[in-house]
């Protein structure tokens, strides 16, 4: 691969193909973005595992406002989870060791699906998971005929299992094969979610983007312990679990601007945002989008507020098109 460019982002974002309407200037900030081909109308997501499957949020935001959403993770069959407790308050963040409880891909298709497509213009990303690839393979078999849904996002980063998630993410070998033969079988673009629990993600990014991946989102949660002074026992029942919120913020913006130097794919970045700002700060590291997740706890609205946030930093800072800011970081 030919070097890159040092200070901006690779895959800048082309507005070709655009309806007339999303280019037309009316003065406001133009905020749509394209991640894999697909269309958004801000580059604000809401990230898995914290806005459920979307429909339940249906009538608590407006969801014609943000980007995307991405589902709870989806298995081949429905998962309980791990044992309570599953969430600790940290500073500046928390711990959760859920454990990717949810309902299946069947029920996911039968009861939620229906909903997800009557939210018209709404983009649907479906967070794909699999303790083994064949598992993975069959959910994104069964998602590939049904509707509604614009992408997947792979999950090879959860860190609160005992096989697939992290398991894949962490190991070259087993990345590659994972993504290569997902990517096989897929009638969508897939974007793989990568692990920060790595010693080069920029690696593990080119990995995947060799193997077939059309994006990558980072970053997922760090492996972290929480003990109760007091009963000297672990402050969760799984014992690790995953650190999320503001206090990751400042490696997650390091990683994507890493990664975004060393792939041609889009990134998504996350991890701690919680502002407007902290959105612009991915981007200007190279980030196409961003997802936000843990502000989502503290405020079930947080994502649209974002998204309006950012439209409205945009406007003040002069910015006419959010994707102007992608890799814009000026050392």
């Amino acid at each position: 691969m030919p070097p890159l460019p040092a200070l901006r982002c690779p895959h800048r974002i082309s507005m070709e193909g655009m309806s007339e309407q999303a280019r037309a200037s009316n003065g406001k900030p133009q905020m749509a973005v394209t991640v894999a081909g697909v269309e958004m109308r801000s580059p604000v997501m809401a990230a898995s595992g914290t806005f459920a499957y979307g429909v339940e949020f249906e009538e608590i935001l407006s969801l014609h406002r943000i980007g995307a959403f991405v589902t709870k993770g989806l298995s081949l069959l429905p998962m309980d989870g791990n044992k309570a407790p599953r969430i600790v308050e940290t500073a500046s963040g928390m711990i959760n060791a859920i454990g990717l409880q949810n309902i299946g891909v069947d029920a996911f298709i039968a009861d939620k699906l229906p909903g997800i497509r009557r939210m018209t213009g709404t983009v649907c990303i479906a967070n794909v998971f699999g303790f083994t690839i064949e598992d993975c393979i069959g959910v994104i078999q069964r998602l590939n005929d049904a509707d509604g849904i614009a992408m997947y996002e792979l999950n090879a980063s959860c860190p609160n299992t005992r096989h697939g998630g992290m398991v894949f993410g962490t190991d070259p070998n087993s990345l590659g094969e994972l993504v290569e033969r997902t990517k096989a079988v897929s009638r969508r673009p897939l974007m793989v979610k990568l692990s920060p629990n790595v010693t080069n993600i920029s690696g593990m990014a080119r990995v995947a983007e060799s193997a077939g991946a059309d994006a990558v989102s980072l970053v997922n949660t760090f492996v972290s312990l929480a003990i109760d002074t007091e009963t000297r026992r672990p402050r969760i029942a799984n014992v690790t679990g995953g650190l999320s919120g503001p206090a990751i913020k400042p490696i997650a913006v390091r990683m994507v601007w890493e990664t975004a130097r060393s792939v041609r794919i889009p990134v998504v970045g996350l991890g701690g945002i919680a502002r407007p700002e902290d959105a612009v700060e991915f981007m200007l590291a190279g980030a196409t989008a961003v997802q936000v997740g843990t502000a989502s706890y503290a405020d079930p609205r947080a994502v649209e507020k974002i998204a309006s946030g950012l439209q409205r930093w945009c406007g003040a800072h002069n910015v006419a098109k959010v994707s102007d800011l992608t890799g814009d970081l000026r050392l």
